[in-house]
C-alpha cells in the first residue's frame, strides 16, 4: 500500500458522496429542531448504532458539555477533563496534558477529534501538548475501559473524542454563534473565542476562531520551588471553515472542514526551550440514515488528512523538528435488522509518517500503517440488551534507520508487522426502570510503535536515553468491567448514582525500566556516579543520562469508580444539589512485584450546587490521597497528598428571543495548598506544581 491510496481513498469516498447529494438534496428542510435535539442526545463513543442514553453503553461513557465544559475549559485538554470519573491528566507545566485513562496514558489513550483520527506529537513525549484546544470544544465524550475492537489497539485504555462541529451534523435555519471571553487565573491568561453558524435548512456552514495568551503561572513559593513558574507562558491561536449539505427527509449529511492550530510555549524543564507548534487538518464525512433497505439501514464515512510539525527552540536556535504527516479512513455501514439483530460492519485506514530531525532526535523516520475490519452486533431480549464484537487488524512500521545526517546508532532500516485481534461481550440489564446493571469483558491486543520498537537517543524532556526493543512483542490484555446505574424518579433523575468495578490484566505491558547504564549524549556508554534514580538536575555529569529501555512485562490494573448527585432541596425556585465522586487505581507490575509508575492517587470530591433561575452558585472540594505506591525508579518518593478547594458563580441572562448572556467567575485552590501531581513524569513533579490560589472570569454569549 502506497502512500497514494489513502488519498485516493478519500477522493472516491467524497465524489460518491456528492453524487448521492445530487441526487437526494430536497428544497425542503428536515425538522429543524427534532434532529438538532437527536444529535445531541447521541452518545457516540461505545456504540456505533447511536445509543441515546449512556446507561445503554456496556462500557461506561463520560461526557463534558454545556456549563460544566464552560467552568472546566483548561489550557489543555488533559487540564479540562481531569476529574471526571478515572481520568486524571499528565503535566508538564501548565501548557502540556494528555487525558490519563485508569492508569494509562501515551498510546494506550486515543485521542479523536470527531471521530477522526488527531496525528500530533503528544504520545511520543510529556511536553508535546495535543494540537487541540479547549476553546472550540463544545462537548467531549471519554470512554474508560479497552475500545480496540472499535477504534484500533492504540484504544486499549480507552477512547477521548472531542466533538466541535465543524462540519454541521444536523440542519439548520438562520444564523446562531457565540462569542466567549475570559481571563486572569495562576498565569493570567486572556483568551477570546467565537462561532458562527448559518444555513437554510439544505446548506449549513460553520466558522470558529480562538486566540490564547498566558504568562508564567504562579505556584505557592517554597525554598525549592519559586513563583511564578519560568518558561510557563504561551500563545496559541486557530480556527476553522467548515460546511455540511444536508439530504431530503432528514436521511443524511455531507460536509467538509478544513482547520489550523498554531502555538507556542515554554516547556519548564528548561528555561531557554520552547516549542513552535502547528498543525492543519482536513476532514470528509458522510452520514446515511433510515435508509431503510432490506440490507443496509445507514453508513458512516469519515476521511481526514493532518499535517503537524513542531520545532524546539533553544533560544534563538531552532534544535529538533518533529513532523507526522498522517491519513484516515473510517467507514461503518449499519445493517437492517435480522429479527432482534441489529449491528454495524466498519473498515478502518490509517497511515502516518513521523520524523524528528535535529540534535536530540531519539527515533530514526518512520512509517506507521494499520488496517483493521471490525463488526459489531446487539440483541435485545426483554430487560437485557447483549453487545459483542471482533476486530481484525494489520499494523506495520517501517523504520528508515541511519542515513545521511542521521545517527549511525538508528543501524539499518527495519519493517515490523503485527496481526492483533480484537474482541468484547457484553450486556445490560434493566433491574428497574430507573436501575441498570452492566458487564462487560475484552480481550484486546496493541502492536508497539515506532518510539517502542526503535527509539536510541536522548530524551532531554525525560532526563534518560531511550533505547526501543525493535523484537518486542505486540501488547495483550484481558479487561472486566462491572457497573450499577440508578437514577430516582421522584427527582426526576436529579438524584442518582454509579459505581463501577473494572479490572484490566496485560500478559505482556510495555515499560520504560531504568537498566542501571549511563550514556553520553551519543550513545556512547560512560561510568560515572550517575545512575540508580538521579538525574542531570540532581547533579549528574552535564550530559549524561541514564538509559532506559523499552521491556514487556506482566502487569496489573484494578480499580474503581464512583459519581453520585443528590437533589436535597427543590423549594421556591431554588434547587440545592450535593455531588460526590471518588476513583483510584491500583497498578502493580507482576514481573517485579513493584508499582507501575505515574498512577494517580485515591480521589474523593464532594460539591454543593445552589441555583435559582439562571443563578448557580457551586463548592467543590477534592482530595487526593498520598500516593506511596510509586516505581523505585521515580524520584522523589511517596507523593504527598492534597485537598483542593475551588468555589464558581455563574448567572445567565436572557437578553432576548433565542439569545443570552453567562457571566462567571471562578476561584480556585482557594486555600493555595502547594499540591503536586502523581500522574506527571517524575523528572519535572516538582519542578512544576500545581498552580496556587487563582481567580477567573469570563463572559459567553449566544445569540
Amino acid at each position: 500500500m502506497n502512500s497514494q491510496v489513502v488519498p485516493r481513498q478519500i477522493t472516491i469516498a467524497v465524489l460518491l458522496a456528492l453524487s448521492t447529494a445530487a441526487e437526494t438534496v430536497s428544497a425542503q428542510a428536515a425538522p429543524i429542531v427534532e434532529q438538532k435535539k437527536k444529535v445531541e442526545e447521541i452518545v457516540v463513543l461505545g456504540n456505533p448504532l447511536g445509543a441515546t442514553d449512556a446507561r445503554d453503553v456496556a462500557s461506561p461513557v463520560s461526557s463534558l458539555s454545556g456549563d460544566e465544559l464552560l467552568m472546566k475549559r483548561g489550557n489543555t485538554l488533559g487540564e479540562t477533563l481531569n476529574g471526571l470519573p478515572g481520568v486524571s491528566a499528565s503535566w508538564f507545566g501548565p501548557n502540556a496534558g494528555r487525558p490519563v485513562i485508569r492508569g494509562l496514558d501515551g498510546d494506550r489513550v486515543r485521542v479523536l477529534t470527531n471521530l477522526g483520527s488527531s496525528f500530533d506529537a503528544s504520545s511520543l513525549s510529556f511536553d508535546h501538548n495535543p494540537a487541540i484546544d479547549p476553546l472550540i470544544i463544545e462537548r467531549v465524550e471519554v470512554l474508560r475501559g479497552p475500545a480496540a475492537l472499535l477504534y484500533g489497539g492504540t484504544a486499549i485504555g480507552g477512547v477521548v473524542n472531542v466533538i466541535d462541529n465543524r462540519i454541521p451534523a444536523a440542519p439548520m435555519v438562520g444564523p446562531r454563534g457565540s462569542f466567549e471571553v475570559r481571563g486572569g487565573g495562576a498565569d493570567r491568561e486572556r483568551s477570546a473565542a467565537t462561532l458562527l453558524e448559518a444555513g437554510n435548512g439544505v446548506f449549513a456552514i460553520h466558522a470558529d476562531g480562538f486566540t490564547r495568551s498566558t504568562q508564567d503561572y504562579r505556584v505557592p513559593s517554597s525554598a525549592r520551588v519559586r513563583s511564578p513558574v519560568v518558561n510557563s507562558s504561551a500563545d496559541a491561536s486557530g480556527g476553522a471553515l467548515g460546511a455540511s449539505l444536508q439530504f431530503s427527509s432528514g436521511k443524511g449529511s455531507i460536509g467538509l472542514s478544513h482547520s489550523n492550530y498554531q502555538s507556542n510555549y515554554g516547556t519548564v524543564a528548561e528555561a531557554d526551550v520552547r516549542i513552535d507548534m502547528k498543525q492543519t487538518r482536513t476532514a470528509a464525512e458522510l452520514t446515511l440514515r433510515d435508509l431503510g433497505g432490506s440490507l443496509v439501514d445507514g453508513a458512516f464515512i469519515k476521511a481526514g488528512k493532518s499535517d503537524y510539525k513542531h520545532v524546539e527552540f533553544d533560544g534563538a536556535d531552532a534544535g529538533t523538528t518533529f513532523k507526522n504527516l498522517g491519513h484516515d479512513l473510517r467507514a461503518e455501514i449499519k445493517h437492517a435488522r435480522f429479527g432482534p439483530l441489529q449491528g454495524v460492519l466498519g473498515f478502518q485506514s490509517e497511515q502516518f509518517e513521523f520524523s524528528a530531525l535535529g540534535e536530540e532526535a531519539f527515533i530514526p523516520k518512520s512509517k506507521t500503517r494499520s488496517r483493521g475490519l471490525f463488526l459489531y452486533e446487539e440483541v435485545s431480549r426483554g430487560p437485557i440488551k447483549y453487545a459483542f464484537g471482533v476486530r481484525a487488524e494489520h499494523s506495520q512500521v517501517n523504520a528508515e534507520g541511519a542515513t545521511r545526517g542521521v545517527p549511525a546508532r538508528f543501524g539499518g532500516a527495519d519493517l515490523r508487522r503485527f496481526s492483533l485481534k480484537s474482541g468484547s461481550v457484553g450486556a445490560t440489564y434493566r433491574l428497574s426502570p430507573h436501575a441498570n446493571l452492566s458487564a462487560n469483558i475484552a480481550l484486546n491486543e496493541r502492536a508497539p510503535t515506532y518510539y517502542e520498537l526503535f527509539a536510541d537517543g536522548p530524551h532531554v524532556a525525560t532526563a534518560a536515553y531511550e533505547v526501543g526493543d525493535r523484537n518486542i512483542g505486540k501488547e495483550r490484555a484481558t479487561s472486566v468491567d462491572i457497573g450499577v446505574k440508578w437514577r430516582d424518579p421522584a427527582s426526576q433523575g436529579a438524584t442518582n448514582a454509579s459505581v463501577g468495578l473494572f479490572m484490566q490484566s496485560f500478559s505482556r505491558f510495555l515499560v520504560l525500566r531504568r537498566t542501571g547504564i549511563d550514556r553520553d549524549m551519543e550513545g556512547n556508554r560512560v561510568v560515572t556516579d550517575c545512575g540508580d534514580g538521579t538525574s542531570v538536575e540532581s547533579g549528574c555529569a552535564a550530559g549524561i543520562l541514564p538509559e532506559y529501555r523499552y521491556q514487556g512485562t506482566w502487569a496489573r490494573l484494578s480499580g474503581i469508580e464512583f459519581q453520585g448527585n443528590w437533589r436535597a432541596m427543590e423549594n421556591a425556585g431554588w434547587v440545592w444539589d450535593i455531588k460526590t465522586k471518588l476513583d483510584y487505581v491500583r497498578a502493580t507490575d507482576r514481573t517485579n512485584r513493584e508499582p507501575l509508575p505515574r498512577i494517580a492517587p485515591l480521589r474523593f470530591g464532594i460539591g454543593s450546587v445552589l441555583a435559582s433561575g439562571g443563578l448557580r452558585l457551586a463548592v467543590d472540594i477534592e482530595r487526593a490521597a498520598k500516593q506511596s505506591r510509586v516505581a523505585p525508579t521515580e524520584l522523589g518518593g511517596a507523593v504527598a497528598g492534597y485537598t483542593l478547594i475551588s468555589a464558581s458563580v455563574m448567572y445567565n441572562l436572557a437578553i432576548g428571543a433565542g439569545k443570552s448572556a453567562t457571566f462567571f467567575l471562578r476561584g480556585a485552590n482557594l486555600a493555595d495548598q502547594r499540591a503536586f501531581n502523581a500522574a506527571s513524569i517524575d523528572t519535572i513533579r516538582y519542578l512544576a506544581p500545581l498552580p496556587g490560589r487563582s481567580i477567573k472570569a469570563g463572559l459567553r454569549v449566544d445569540f
